[in-house]
Order: structure tokens, then sequence, then C-alpha cells
């Protein structure tokens, strides 16, 4: 079935603003964070349509968005990241959660802005959006979009017809009747059980999401499942930031769902999925460089390989071609932009394999890298020929292409295929490998010894 893939629900602006702590203010107990950097994403339901729009060409959202700054730069987050947004009117102001960290902890949250959708008609152009889905997820945030009763109405008629999967809000509306899935979290469902809120909610299933044991799912055969993350799935032991973990795992079984996938395998298509976002960084890793009142925008995320394994499926089914190259990019210089824009001109998508700091360090020894990876990926991101980076931790990215298995295969021209020791995976996959000339005089290493010196 064709059709735009449609989320619904509260929209909110998230900054995150990063630095470090060193000391404690003179007037208070309290940490002072010397900022180095924001990031700006959008959160709620948009952030579900951003992870939507990694996988799927087209994502619609339909959301409340205020006429006002924090709604414009929303807006433009949203259309950056492939995103179309059918607006609804909202009343009072857009929603903006900013969160201060220092050394990649939170400090301090402060939410500002009380925007709610308007009680008005429902516009002709929501109804025509939904009427043409293909499958429909309800991200509510309890700010009022899933209470609007025009959508509602159409809400229930569209189950009928397709996949509705809803994750519910504590402060939100009630899920209508006849979700094909609904996927309250742990804390959300309190001591009910999943087939006790699947019954009470009229569902065809609900999925209580576990964190890292799993869902527990309760179907309507009777039978209840729980689902654990399989051990092949990274878990997030290191970085354990959850923010948007539940948008990640709806918008993953609404995908399976929508591709005919039983409930079961689409739950357990799901708790993988959560899984590694969680193990990528969760939210950050989707979030847009800038300064405060910046402007700068990227598309491209950083993600483990089965989410751009994904990407690659789809993307082969429409005809497309994935390009992958890879390196250390300490110190990103005109050279390397010069090979990563002719790169990309060679398909419709490409892929860094970045090397971590550790594999930095065995390659070129105990005082690279001068960026740190997550550094390394921020800038490579913000490039618009980039369509996602993964970083791995080998000297050399074969165990990751014998996953990605991309159409081509890029490097730069002071290489000779010989010497590339994962010519053979990409070639015993039908890859191509491609030789692109440098330009002379470019080197990170020599940059980084002038200046030393």
């Amino acid at each position: 079935m064709t059709g735009p893939l449609v989320i619904v629900g509260d929209c909110m602006l998230d900054v995150d603003i990063e630095g470090s702590a060193t000391r404690l203010s003179p007037e208070a107990p309290v940490p002072v964070v010397d900022a180095d950097r924001v990031w700006q994403r959008p959160g709620g339901a948009g952030l579900a349509a951003v992870l939507a729009a990694r996988v799927e060409s087209d994502v619609v959202l339909v959301t409340a968005i205020a006429e006002d700054d924090d709604g414009r730069r929303l807006t433009e987050l949203l259309t950056a990241a492939g995103v179309t947004v059918v607006a609804l009117p909202m009343a009072g102001n857009t929603l903006c959660k900013t969160r201060i960290r220092a050394a990649g902890q939170s400090v301090v949250r402060l939410d500002h802005g009380d925007g709610v959708a308007a009680g008005q008609d429902l516009p002709r152009q929501v109804a025509e959006v939904l009427d043409a889905a293909r499958a429909v997820c309800v991200a509510d945030y309890g700010r009022g979009v899933s209470a609007h009763p025009g959508l509602r109405r159409v809400l229930e008629h569209t189950a009928i017809r397709v996949p509705l999967v809803w994750d519910p809000h504590p402060r939100g509306a009630r899920p209508v009747p006849g979700c094909w899935l609904i996927t309250p979290n742990d804390a959300e469902a309190g001591k009910d059980s999943a087939d006790t809120l699947r019954r009470r909610w009229r569902a065809r299933a609900v999925s209580v999401t576990l964190g890292a044991r799993g869902a527990a799912l309760a179907t309507d055969d009777g039978r209840v499942t729980d689902i654990t993350v399989p051990d092949s799935t990274p878990r997030g032991a290191v970085r354990s930031d959850t923010c948007g973990a539940g948008d990640r795992f709806a918008v993953a079984a609404t995908l399976a769902l929508a591709e005919g996938e039983p409930t079961v395998a689409a739950v357990t298509e799901a708790v993988c999925a959560a899984s590694r976002f969680v193990a990528a960084g969760g939210a950050i890793g989707v979030s847009t460089p800038g300064r405060l009142g910046g402007t700068g925008e990227s598309p491209a995320f950083t993600a483990f390989l089965g989410e751009v394994t994904e990407v690659r499926d789809r993307l082969r089914r429409r005809g497309g071609r994935l390009i992958a190259t890879g390196g250390c990019f300490d110190l990103l210089h005109t050279g390397h932009v010069r090979l990563l824009h002719r790169a990309r001109q060679l398909g419709d998508a490409l892929v860094v394999l970045l090397n971590s700091d550790s594999s930095v360090r065995a390659l070129k020894g105990a005082d690279r890298p001068v960026m740190s990876q997550d550094d390394r990926a921020r800038v490579l991101c913000a490039l618009a020929c980039v369509d996602a980076v993964v970083i791995f931790d080998e000297t050399s990215p074969e165990r990751q292409l014998e996953q990605l298995r991309p159409d081509v295969w890029v490097k730069g021209g002071d290489y000779a295929e010989a010497d590339l020791p994962e010519a053979p995976v990409v070639r015993s996959h039908g890859g191509e490998i491609v030789l692109l000339p440098t330009i002379a005089g470019y080197s990170s290493s020599k940059l980084i010894a002038a200046m030393r010196s």
C-alpha cells in the first residue's frame, strides 16, 4: 500500500546546552557550567517524525505550532529533516525544553511555553492526509492534539483501514478504540497488566515497554508474550540517555505493521530498534548544531549499522544506490569535503564509516585524535552531502561493510585497491570500488603538525 507515514501529536523544541562544570557558584552551592555547544532538535511528536524520516521518504507530521520564533525554528528543523508539516492552530507559545548538560549528564532542565492545540474545526488538509495514510503513529505529549474532537473521529475511522499505533501520555487523551497497538511504558502502565490495558482501551494489542528488559505484549487472541532484547543488539551500556527511546519504539512498530508484519514481529523489531537508538546516544544523535538563536541545520544522523541498513533496503526498493566511504576525518579539510561531495554524487545516499577514538590511536599514535569521535561525527553530519555516520572501533571497517553492503565504496586516490583490506568484502557483495583523486597539499597529519609547531 502506498501513501505517507503520518505522525500525529504534540511537538516542541528541544535544546541541549553542553559544557563543563569545574567549580561551584559563589552565590549558591550549584555547579557553574561553561557552555561550549548548543544543539537543537524537534521534540515530542517532532522527534518521532524525524526518526521516521530517516527511513521513509514520505513522512507527514500533524501537529500544532505557534507563530513565534521557536515555532518557526521548529518548522525549519522539521523541513530540513524531510518532514512535511500540516499544522493545527495553537493557543499560546511553542513549548521549549532546554537541558543544560556537563560531562554528558543533565544538570538542570528549563521549560518555557504554554501552547496547546486550539479547539477549532479540523482543517480539511488533516483529514485528507489521514485518508491517504498507509500507517499512523500518535505521539501524545499531553498538549491537546490527540484530544481534538474532530481529529479523534478521523483517527478512529482510520484505524479500521490502516495500522494505528498510539504512544500514550499520563496527561494525554485516552487512545481511540480500535488501535492496532498502544505502547505505554512501565511507569505509565502502573500496576495494570498489558492485557488489562488492552481490554480497557479496546485495542488490538498493547505493548508495555520495559526499557532494557524489552516489552510485555498482550494481543486480542488472549496471548501475552514477553519480548526481550536479543544478545546481539547493543544495549547502551556506555551511553544511557533514553530520551526519545519511546518514540523510536513506536515509529519502528508502526513501520513494521505498515509492511505487513504480524504484531509480535513488529514489537520485536521495535524493541531492537529502541535498544540500538539508546546505544547510539539517544535523541542527541539527531540534534542540529548551532548557537543560541542560530539557524544551522542538518538532516544527517549518527547511527548504528542496523538503522542504516533499514535506509539501504528502502532505498534499493526505490531503485537507489547506497554509497559509503570511511576514514578518521581528524580535522576536516578541503580535500575531505571535496571527496565527500563527489562521493555523494555517485548515488542517492552517503554513509561515512568513522574510525572511533581508540581506532585512530591504534592507527596514528597515542597523541591522536585531536578531535573526539563525537565531535568528528557532528562536523560530518553538518555537511549536506552526508546522510549518516557510523562509528566503528576496528582499524579496518571490514565487519561493518559485510553488514552494510554498499553499492559503491569510495576512497581517496592516494590509495590503490590492493592497499584496501576491505576491498574483497565490498566486491563479494557486488559492490564497486571507486578511487577519487585527492587535492595535493591537504593532509590532517600535516595540519596538526603545523599547529603543534
